[in-house]
């Protein structure tokens, strides 16, 4: 589970850093606003809604309607993770239920025996024997402890993959929106320094900040 969250962790930051990067520059060979703003109309911008219906049908399919192809490999992945992560702990949770209800049936019917082929049996430690894991009491106390962790790592693993779901939606909304947004050479920062002069010709020393878009 520790690996899970990890995987989690790592995917929330992959996505705001895509975010981030998601707006889509066009190179501008003469570094013209004019120029870079008619080259942006004569790209269609994405219909947000549609992006976000079109991920919501078919998870990745917002990103390919956007034409951000390489962030493919980012929601695929996340969602291959969190699919592994649900079948890994529903299989044990469903091995260490059965083994549990066949020791309790078999406990009450006085049947425990030591037989590989049962499934108290065989989920046991390799070289372990029910006495060495403290007796048939133990045990069924044990298989209890670990049914109901692996049936919460499962229910951790699904609640993951509507998270990751989520904000594959998210990114494909916010990356529509920011397609034509202008990070043209032309949009700058500049600090200048200034001198200005009174009505009595008295100096004073400026910082000037400049925004040019």
């Amino acid at each position: 589970m520790r690996r899970l969250l990890s995987i989690v962790l790592m995917c929330c930051p992959l996505f705001l850093w895509a975010q981030r990067d998601s707006i889509h520059y066009r190179p501008d060979t003469t570094s013209s606003k004019a120029d870079y703003r008619y080259f942006i109309n004569l790209t269609k911008k994405p219909d947000a809604i549609k992006a976000v219906w079109l991920g919501a049908i078919v998870p990745g399919a917002g990103q390919i309607y956007n034409k951000s192809y390489w962030k493919l490999p980012i929601v695929y992945g996340a969602f291959m993770g969190c699919g592994y992560a649900i079948t890994w702990t529903q299989n044990r949770y469903s091995n260490y239920k059965t083994a549990y209800l066949d020791l309790y049936n078999d406990d009450q019917a006085g049947t425990v025996t030591e037989d590989p082929s049962k499934t108290y049996i065989a989920v046991l430690p390799d070289g372990y024997d029910l006495a060495r894991v403290g007796g048939t009491s133990t045990w069924m106390n044990t298989l209890k402890s670990r049914q109901s962790t692996y049936r919460r790592y499962r229910d951790y693993s699904i609640l993951t993959t509507v998270i990751v779901y989520a904000l594959s939606l998210i990114d494909a909304y916010v990356d529509a929106q920011l397609f034509d947004y202008d990070i043209s050479p032309d949009l700058s920062l500049n600090l200048e320094p200034q001198i200005n002069y009174d009505l009595q010709h008295n100096q004073s020393a400026e910082l000037k900040l400049a925004i040019q878009f």
